[in-house]
């Protein structure tokens, strides 16, 4: 058995779930008083910052600065390990809420906070006219969405497709959107393995865009948009030539798009 792997079993797992049992009862049990959430979403990033300190996870966030904190959003982000929900609840200051597949609702205590305290769960399939109205209740509760469109983890860095059916929501709902790039989680736990290392990450935050005037068959081209730019600043494990190329490309015609258009 490695160091790494020894350590994730005998120390890191067992503090990680008594940090999700305690703070996961307590935020339950606020939820009794409170469907606010606000004291779960404490309890969230206080959970967050423990793990990522016993784990021994840095953080470089840049951007912050470029996205008002008075109004919501929807952070749109790539997805590389299960490490980027503590990175981004405790380094995005906002009222967040994950809508995220509804197998995560299955989990005991985890699956119990999510149902209790505003997040939304979305069958794949079959997400139903409610998302829609949950959405927009977080939206008048100055809550702000993370979302992951890729719908699954990336073991390389490589960012997959994005699926369109949330800057569809977004357009209807007329949530700006900010993309954020995270890179190295996947070094501190990969995706289908459980050994758990120390490690540097980086967190960009780029400017918000607004949704208000798109109509719904711009859906794909602002996801692929969203997709193009977070992609250009991921550096896979493994980057061919053409997709580097790829993505400087659609860089420059993003920049183009918001330069005509502004």
């Amino acid at each position: 058995m490695s160091f790494h792997l020894f350590r994730t079993v005998c120390y890191l797992i067992p503090l990680i779930a008594i940090y999700t049992i305690v703070l996961g009862t307590l935020s339950i049990a606020s939820s009794l008083f409170s469907r606010t959430g606000r004291f779960a979403h404490y309890c969230a990033r206080v959970w967050a910052w423990l793990i990522l300190a016993t784990t021994g996870v840095s953080v470089d966030i840049r951007g912050l600065d470029r996205v008002p904190r008075e109004k919501p959003f929807l952070f749109i982000s790539n997805h590389q390990s299960i490490y980027d929900i503590p990175v981004l609840f405790w380094y995005l200051p906002y009222q967040l809420r994950i809508i995220a597949k509804d197998s995560l609702g299955r989990f005991p205590v985890l699956g119990w906070h999510l149902a209790r305290t505003g997040h939304v769960l979305v069958q794949r399939h079959n997400p139903g006219a409610t998302v829609f109205k949950k959405v927009s209740a977080l939206m008048r509760a100055n809550h702000s969405l993370i979302v992951f469109p890729e719908g699954t983890r990336s073991r390389d860095g490589v960012v997959g497709r994005f699926k369109g059916g949330i800057f569809l929501l977004a357009i209807e709902a007329g949530l700006p959107i900010v993309p954020v790039a995270i890179d190295g989680t996947r070094r501190v736990m990969r995706k289908g393995g459980l050994t758990t290392c120390p490690g540097e990450v980086t967190v960009e935050v780029f400017d918000p865009i607004e949704t208000a005037g798109l109509q719904a068959e711009d859906a794909r081209t602002l996801a692929e948009r969203v997709r193009h730019t977070i992609a250009g600043v991921i550096v896979p494990d493994r980057r061919t030539p053409d997709a580097a190329i790829g993505d400087v490309q659609a860089r420059n015609l993003s920049e183009s798009s918001k330069q005509a258009t502004s």
